[in-house]
């Protein structure tokens, strides 16, 4: 018997192009009626939808470099996310245009020196930006016909290309602020959020009948206590970071902290490690928890969620003193969501859901 083929139903597509429409409409109108305030919207949601097609890379390729067979059952829900790197990427480019908004001469560190000040140049950083996105775009194309050889080199180049992408994209929204740790963090966050992602399209797909037969519960174990795991780890790099900061109390580091536990922010930074921590930890603890459709599939709709609230304290603070979300922000952010949704699940209705080894029974 071979595997149904995946279709996406019409009310479904319909709501999704909407949300995208919907989504670019209100892009527009907030780039023309605040642009200060809608750039760092594209930045979020952008950043988000780009880290999410990356995961799925580095899924694949992690797999391949532990050995693991057991992710070969669920390897095109990997392989689709990561179809959507190239619209993903084409967004994160078009900040081009919302450079001064976002990383004008007043939020780099360009008076610090020479050398930072050329780091730092629209020229430099935006060439960087086109040479990591590219970079990633080709190891996509190439891993979907040789993931096995090329997984070894994709995440050598991943780890470079990746630090330094978060360094520039998001640590330097903060004036003259660094940190160490902040590129590991970052990694952390993606790879969380590509877990959750991958987690809730298998049990959706179990809902609706596909993957019978071939996704068993052992799956959803493995798949449960990786977001059990990396929460975990997320958790222990943020506060390992926190932590530092707190303890050196240095004035260029404390201030990224300082901004975002005072000015009403306090609760949101504090939610943020609930929503992506406490909650996850406390649900999975248990093996039934791990092994159950419906638990799976709400953790990862929070840890989802909750990977948005943390690119949102990441990025907001520094642009905005308050934490306000007006309807544009939720049509953008709700546009990206569909776009990804979109693009994934073309990408699973152009191949067999099942492996060729399930391909017939």
């Amino acid at each position: 018997m071979r595997e149904q083929p995946f279709a996406v139903g019409d009310r479904a597509r319909y709501v999704a192009w909407s949300l995208v429409i919907g989504g670019a409409i209100a892009a527009a109108a907030g780039l023309a009626a605040d642009p200060q305030r809608t750039w760092p919207d594209l930045l979020l949601n952008g950043y988000y939808m780009l880290a999410l097609a990356l995961a799925g890379i580095v899924f694949i390729a992690l797999q391949h470099l532990c050995g693991a067979s057991w992710s070969a059952d669920i390897r095109r829900i990997p392989e689709a996310m990561m179809s959507s790197l190239p619209v993903a990427a084409l967004l994160m480019a078009l900040l081009f245009f919302g450079r001064e908004w976002l990383y004008g001469a007043d939020r780099a560190v360009v008076h610090a020196s020479s050398s930072k000040a050329l780091y730092l140049s629209p020229p430099f950083f935006f060439g960087r930006m086109a040479v990591f996105l590219l970079t990633w775009i080709g190891f996509a194309w190439a891993m979907r016909r040789a993931s096995v050889r090329l997984s070894g080199a994709f995440i050598v180049v991943f780890a470079v290309t990746f630090s330094l992408a978060s360094f520039d994209w998001l640590m330097t929204l903060t004036r003259d602020w660094s940190s160490t740790i902040f590129a590991i963090y970052a990694f952390a966050g993606l790879f969380v959020g590509g877990l959750a992602a991958i987690t809730l399209i298998v049990v959706m797909l179990l809902e609706r009948g596909y993957l019978t037969g071939i996704v068993t519960e052992d799956h959803l174990h493995d798949l449960g206590k990786l977001l059990f795991a990396f929460s975990i780890f997320w958790a222990y790099i943020w506060f390992s970071q926190y932590l530092l900061i707190w303890y050196g109390n240095l004035p260029d580091e404390t201030q990224y902290y300082l901004a975002r536990t005072g000015n009403r922010w306090t609760a949101l930074f504090l939610l943020n490690l609930a929503v992506n921590w406490a909650v996850p930890f406390l649900v999975l603890m248990t093996r039934e928890a791990k092994r159950n459709r419906v638990v799976l599939k709400w953790i990862a709709v929070v840890i989802l969620a909750g990977r948005w609230l943390d690119l949102y304290v990441a990025v907001m603070p520094a642009m905005t003193p308050s934490p306000v979300i007006h309807a544009i922000d939720v049509l953008i952010a709700a546009g990206y969501a569909a776009a990804f949704f979109l693009l994934t699940a073309r990408a699973l209705a152009h191949a067999p859901l099942a492996p060729e080894r399930h391909a017939q029974t």
